[in-house]
């Protein structure tokens, strides 16, 4: 699928960009790929984190006051 790009400013720290352009050159890639890769990543950790935080939605949950009873009723405290 091939997609559509669009043009954007971003604006970097001095030295950030100096080692994005090194990076860069030593991976024979350009500064917009390094930087669309790197916006992809962090959306699909993004949408992972979501993944997990929904699949643990329907989770029993306890308040750190009901924890404290119960591990003294059980002995463990």
């Amino acid at each position: 699928m091939e997609s559509q790009t669009t043009r954007a400013t971003i604006y970097l720290d001095k030295d950030m960009h100096k080692a994005l352009r090194l990076k860069a050159a030593e991976t024979h890639r350009s500064i917009s790929e390094i930087v669309s890769d790197a916006v992809r990543e962090a959306l699909r950790e993004d949408e992972e984190d979501l993944a997990a935080i929904a699949a643990r939605a329907g989770e029993k949950t306890i308040s750190y006051e009901q924890l404290l009873a119960e591990l003294k009723a059980n002995g463990r405290i």
